[in-house]
């Protein structure tokens, strides 16, 4: 059935329980589904949202359409976790219930106050012409469950904004609280807008200014901004839709990308001595990233697995979107490191000597370590005739270079099947992920990353190496219990 704007925009209530039942038995079919990855109980999972620490649990929402592959109506469906690996759906959802969300509960960011968990998100709402209304709007979680929203605007759509104006990210910078929201000029170009809180109340927001980050103004958009803080400088993730490629070159439909600053003025809403844009993932599917200071001191991170306007092979199945592991962020050698939370550890069962294998469960870890000057070549969810994902570590070059080509159901393939980065020759080592139809690759503990959708055949489930003498391990994972 074709998703009509109609479709996508019905009610909730409007939905029977025979579709929703049917909806889930389609999911159920499914060959896709990850082990250990966060993915939607039905429908569509994109942006994280409202990643957070809050009454002794980790807390992360996704965005949720929940009756199709499809962006629709979305509502947050709330997730928390112990370990940052094992995740569980409460049941909390933040619904497009009110005259502020009425067409969609979309991205935004949470932080705890006092004894409640404050939600703040762009409300989408569409008049009767259909012209978007993007309100900044914000809700109260208490430690019982009850979510209670904020009657009013709490930063209206600045005059010099199109209707492209959300994702907003609250932030502590030095006992002050401010707030960065994604744009678009009447110039049609992708700006940051930053505010402070007054007097820190999180229900009253003035604006210092556009954020200064050395925008090179050829986005269109700047999608789901973060400012996280790692050893006092400031690191800008966004998505700057449209980006030129004589800025840098992407592969995909969209980028995530970030800078370093060597530090934050506030007054002049600047980060100082930003670095060049940098991609934050070389792979196919990155996007819409959300980190944050956690009290414990870290930064955190955790990705849509997913990119809109693409078609994914899982949406027959009505089943579309992961998240990505989550991520540890660290700055080294003015490098931005990512690697996984050491928690991730704990779903290690067995392990055994890395070599040739013509059958897995698709569910396991590497650790590889190649020489320098080396050259090596590895399929994993390889076949019979070794088609599968083709990863090329050719150290002597300089450069790792991942093909998806001959892995499974083929999509987006106007945007190519390679993906590729450079390294330095030296001893480099891979820290890779394998989970059914998701790959994560982590060079150097994380100095390069890609990740990815894969959709494999029911054979593709072996390990072959093609060409070099590579060492490491392979780990058997096991999430214990299911995802959802």
């Amino acid at each position: 059935m074709e998703w009509t704007t109609e479709r996508r925009y019905r009610r909730y209530e409007d939905w029977s329980n025979d579709e929703i039942k049917q909806i889930k038995e389609t999911m159920a079919q499914s060959p896709w589904h990850t082990r250990y990855h966060v993915e939607p109980k039905i429908g569509l999972l994109n942006d994280p949202n409202g990643f957070s620490y809050f009454d002794g649990k980790w807390v992360v929402f996704y965005q949720n359409f929940p009756f199709g592959a499809a962006h629709g109506l979305k509502c947050w469906v709330q997730m928390e976790s112990d370990d940052l690996v094992h995740f569980t759906e409460t049941g909390i959802r933040v619904l497009p219930d009110t005259a502020l969300d009425s067409h969609g509960a979309y991205s935004g960011s949470a932080m705890q106050f006092g004894d409640n968990l404050f939600l703040f998100y762009t409300g989408n709402v569409r008049d009767e012409n259909w012209v978007r209304h993007p309100y900044q709007i914000g809700a109260l979680l208490d430690k019982s469950g009850k979510l209670e929203k904020i009657n009013k605007v709490l930063i209206e759509q600045p005059a010099e904004a199109t209707d492209h104006f959300r994702d907003p990210q609250i932030f502590n910078y030095k006992g002050q609280f401010y707030a960065i929201v994604g744009g678009q000029n009447l110039d049609k170009q992708g700006y940051v807008k930053l505010y402070k809180a007054v007097d820190n109340d999180y229900t009253n927001w003035e604006v210092v200014g556009d954020l200064d980050f050395a925008n090179d103004k050829t986005a269109y958009m700047m999608e789901c901004p973060n400012l996280v803080f790692i050893n006092d400088q400031p690191v800008l993730l966004y998505c700057p839709q449209g980006l030129s490629k004589d800025v840098l070159d992407y592969g995909n439909i969209y980028p995530n990308m970030y800078k370093i600053g060597q530090s934050f003025d506030t007054n002049k809403a600047a980060m100082i001595n930003p670095s060049t844009i940098q991609n934050l993932d070389y792979g196919f599917d990155c996007y819409a990233t959300q980190a944050f200071n956690a009290p414990d001191g870290r930064v955190l991170a955790v990705s849509w697995l997913g990119l809109p306007d693409i078609a994914y092979p899982s949406d027959r199945f009505d089943h579309q979107g992961i998240f990505s592991l989550v991520k540890e962020l660290t700055l080294k050698k003015g490098k931005l490191y990512q690697y996984p939370v050491q928690a991730i550890q704990n779903l290690r069962k067995e392990n055994k000597v890395f070599t040739n294998q013509a059958k897995t469960k698709n569910s396991y870890e590497l650790e590889l370590e190649f020489a320098s000057g080396s050259q090596t070549e590895i399929v994993l969810f390889a076949d019979q005739k070794h088609k599968g994902l083709r990863i090329h570590f050719d150290i002597k070059n300089g450069q790792v270079t991942i093909d998806r080509s001959e892995v499974g159901e083929q999509y987006a393939l106007e945007f190519g099947t390679v993906r590729r980065c450079m390294i330095e020759n030296q001893t480099t080592t891979a820290s890779i992920f394998i989970d059914k139809s998701v790959f994560e690759i982590f060079i150097n503990k994380g100095e390069k990353v890609f990740s990815g959708r894969i959709f494999p055949h029911n054979d593709q489930n072996g390990i072959f190496i093609t060409e070099g003498n590579p060492t490491g391990t392979y780990y058997e994972l096991d999430y214990g219990r299911k995802t959802n």
